[in-house]
């Protein structure tokens, strides 16, 4: 395929879409239902129909049986983490073989044209992004999914979340699947803007940005403190009546899912013309620019609303930058009327979570 035909290539050899990026149909305006009936196969296909399909293969195959696991054992622990471990390794690692390993595509459409393994770091573990970002995931986060879904199971077996049949509740739990991705976007957008909060960011989300250039094996790279509370998003089920399917669905949404924003290409060639959309260009655009998108790709669009939402265009590009002066204009307002002396010492600064592209993501 020819990555041209759809988008552009800067000096550098970084790819861009040529279309900005766009919200869900349904909050486009003027509102077409031509659009939304054409984009309603993108949101099922191929991504949700994944996370529904692995959901049904964990509860209906895979986990031990409910009477065990209404006792918290550390050998349905040990499994449970097994399996988790095996099941991503397998997924993130067919990415991440094919496409930054043998290099299969190249850099057709890769936004970034660089490729982590060949620029060696001291930030990262082993001076290697791909290792250290391989750790993280294999026995900092899934570890802590584990435990979100040890939880989970062992509140559903002793009766202690309302769990409703399908057989009764069809519609009622159908819904909650439909709902699930909204849910996780608004869930994602406020757990993202606490965590970007100069505090937490240093200490805890600092760890997911140093993957300035994301691949495969930086979606889940976290700080404990980030990983935990991103899993736990599946305990919303505990809350309301559900059933185990449907926190499933979450659960596996927010761990396999997040591989989509770290995908690092636009489009994965799979035969002929054929391509796989990969919706990873509005939190590309996040880890490169940092205090944008905070949110998913624009099915709930609070960075819209929020005022940090960058489409990719130059018109986004100076709406950020003076988002970004205005923020330093405030700063230092505040530090002349509080250490006059440093006040016009201030010159340059966007925040402890960036303000900008990196000049590292020049050498990554």
């Amino acid at each position: 395929m020819d990555d041209l035909e759809l988008g552009t290539r800067d000096k550098r050899g970084n790819w861009a879409p040529n279309a900005a990026a766009l919200p869900a149909p349904i909050w486009q305006r003027p509102f077409s239902l031509r659009k939304v009936i054409a984009w309603l196969p993108s949101f099922f296909w191929p991504w949700n129909a994944f996370h529904l399909a692995t959901a049904l293969l964990w509860v209906f195959v895979l986990i031990p049986s409910w009477e065990s696991l209404a006792t918290l054992s550390i050998q349905n622990y040990l499994y449970l983490y097994g399996l988790n471990a095996v099941a991503i390794f397998a997924f993130f690692g067919v990415f991440e073989l094919r496409y930054y390993i043998q290099r299969a595509q190249g850099t057709r459409f890769k936004y970034n044209a660089k490729f982590p393994a060949d620029y060696p770091s001291d930030i990262f573990w082993f001076q290697s992004q791909n290792i250290d970002n391989f750790i993280r995931t294999v026995f900092v986060t899934v570890p802590l999914w584990t435990v979100v879904e040890f939880v989970m199971l062992w509140a559903y077996a002793n009766s202690w979340a309302i769990w409703l049949p399908w057989g009764t509740h069809w519609a009622w739990l159908s819904f909650l699947i439909l709902i699930a991705p909204a849910v996780h976007e608004v869930y994602f957008f406020f757990l993202h803007r606490l965590i970007h909060t100069p505090l937490l960011y240093k200490w805890v989300h600092s760890v997911h940005h140093n993957s300035i250039n994301p691949s495969p094996w930086s979606s889940l790279s976290m700080h404990p403190g980030e990983g935990f509370p991103y899993m736990a998003e599946a305990w919303l089920h505990l809350l309301v009546p559900s059933n185990p399917l449907c926190a499933y669905f979450t659960l596996h949404s927010v761990g396999f899912g997040a591989i989509n924003g770290h995908l690092g290409f636009e489009k994965f060639e799979i035969g002929g013309n054929a391509a796989l959309d990969s919706h990873a260009y509005v939190h590309y655009l996040h880890h490169k620019y940092f205090e944008v998108n905070y949110g998913g790709d624009g099915l709930v669009p609070l960075d819209m609303l929020f005022g940090t939402w960058h489409d990719g265009s130059r018109e986004a590009d100076e709406r950020m930058k003076e988002r970004f002066r205005e923020k330093r204009e405030r700063m230092r307002r505040r530090a002349r009327m509080s250490h006059p002396e440093l006040g016009a010492r201030i010159t340059s600064f966007a925040g402890d979570s960036g303000g900008g592209e990196s000049s590292e993501s020049d050498a990554r």
